[in-house]
């Protein structure tokens, strides 16, 4: 098995999926690859859309008592709710995390499936979760919680990637490290450099993943699509689906 670390997914949460999917998908030229009915018994639905190689993914409770909920509820609904990563042995960093005192919040065991996810409290800022599907070390290869075919609608006319998740906190350089250690990246200057993204740890008053950075193709015209929306854009950046979008030309 090979040894590797790749940001896999980005997770938003909403009160409910709409207008916020296709939002998303309008402003940023996204394309909806699966609605995954496995979130159903954590009291979720959901739906994907692929950035290239990465997912982003916004999840909404449908029932009450749910995590997400309770997120949504603790943080006013400000903040990206999970960062999900694929490695060559979950289980592996999950028994890392737990030496470190970060607890193993949920193990999902869905073959070719296997995914360990730690529990937000002890990893500060966001969940993190730790997966990898057996037979396909591909970054493009089969991924089931994107389903069968997400490779299919992958679009690159408008968002060419998605490149930083900015993370805020009121010491930033200690959750960078924090982060850093669970991951099994070095921290530098506040960043954790991933092979296809960095994580960015910033100044703020609260530990909140707190914005996504995107290459794109045309800075005006998503900017213009997400005002035609009827959302507040400021400079180069709005908020959407709990945090900040935040779009860069692909010069």
């Amino acid at each position: 098995m090979t040894s590797y670390m790749r940001l896999r997914q980005i997770c938003l949460v909403a009160p409910q999926l709409e207008p916020v999917i296709s939002d998303i998908a309008g402003i940023m030229g996204l394309s909806v690859c699966y609605r995954d009915g496995n979130v159903a018994k954590y009291g979720l639905e959901n739906a994907l859309l692929p950035v290239d190689t990465i997912l982003l993914e916004v999840v909404a409770p449908f029932k009450d008592g749910t995590t997400a909920g309770r997120f949504i509820e603790k943080t006013g609904g400000r903040g990206g709710y999970m960062a999900i990563f694929c490695c060559g042995d979950p289980d592996e960093r999950g028994r890392n995390a737990n030496a470190m005192g970060v607890r193993t919040a949920n193990v999902i065991d869905h073959a070719p499936y296997h995914g360990v996810q730690l529990h937000p409290r002890d990893c500060r800022a966001a969940f993190i979760e730790f997966n990898h599907t057996e037979g396909s070390d591909d970054i493009l290869g089969p991924y089931p919680p994107a389903g069968p075919d997400w490779q299919k609608f992958i679009r690159k006319d408008v968002t060419q990637a998605l490149t930083v998740v900015e993370m805020q906190s009121p010491d930033p350089q200690a959750l960078a490290e924090h982060w850093g250690r669970i991951i099994g990246v070095a921290s530098r200057d506040a960043e954790l450099k991933l092979p296809n993204a960095t994580f960015r740890f910033v100044k703020g008053a609260s530990e909140i993943m707190s914005a996504l950075e995107f290459r794109v193709a045309d800075p005006a015209s998503v900017l213009h699509a997400a005002k035609a929306k009827g959302l507040a854009v400021a400079g180069n950046e709005f908020l959407l689906g709990g945090v900040t979008f935040r779009v860069s030309s692909a010069l």
